[in-house]
């Protein structure tokens, strides 16, 4: 009786488990869905975030159509997000909020005036220790604006056009924080 049911459940998870399909990058799950409100997002593509050789954190790109058009993206008034899955343990407040302070100094050509307000609240979602395991998923719906979610909490919103194409060109602009988690952002 026991052997009918072990394989009763054995063929159930072949049957169910390629539904439940994820991608797993330096030890971090990835779903290749999330949503940006009611709006279902795919996976466009993972990579990880490296300094001075320690992997940080994986990072994800989701859109509701896959794309490797950079430009395109971060222009794009559609629905979007970008999950961060730490990987490394023990990542200050503090070293979060400067690394964020530079993307922007970068993406913004140096001018983060105009947006200036926007940054400090977005900083402002990060006053905690990134820790292993640490989800952070940064989404986008027009009319809304970015939401920070910390292990699904709402963390804080921001609203703007410009602060949005700011945000997203510091993964995906010219001059990235990290060239090969842009590209695998892009899926290429």
């Amino acid at each position: 009786m026991l052997k009918r049911y072990m394989m009763i459940a054995l063929t159930a998870l072949t049957v169910f488990l390629p539904l439940c399909s994820a991608e797993t990058i330096g030890g971090a799950t990835i779903p290749d869905t999330l949503t940006a409100g009611n709006i279902p997002l795919v996976l466009n593509g993972v990579g990880l975030r490296k300094k001075f050789f320690m992997k940080i954190y994986a990072g994800a790109l989701y859109l509701e159509e896959k794309s490797s058009d950079a430009q395109k993206i971060i222009s794009a008034e559609a629905p979007m997000a970008i999950r961060m899955h730490f990987i490394h343990d023990g990542v200050p407040s503090r070293k979060l909020i400067e690394t964020w302070n530079e993307g922007f100094e970068k993406s913004t050509g140096g001018n983060t005036a105009p947006i200036a307000a926007e940054i400090e609240k977005f900083n402002a979602c990060f006053t905690e220790e990134a820790r292993t395991g640490d989800v952070y998923d940064i989404i986008y719906s027009p009319g809304q604006g970015i939401r920070v979610y910390k292990k699904n909490q709402l963390r804080g919103a921001i609203q703007g056009a410009a602060f949005k194409k700011a945000l997203f060109t510091i993964w995906l602009g010219g001059n990235p924080a990290d060239k090969d988690l842009k590209e695998g952002m892009l899926g290429k």
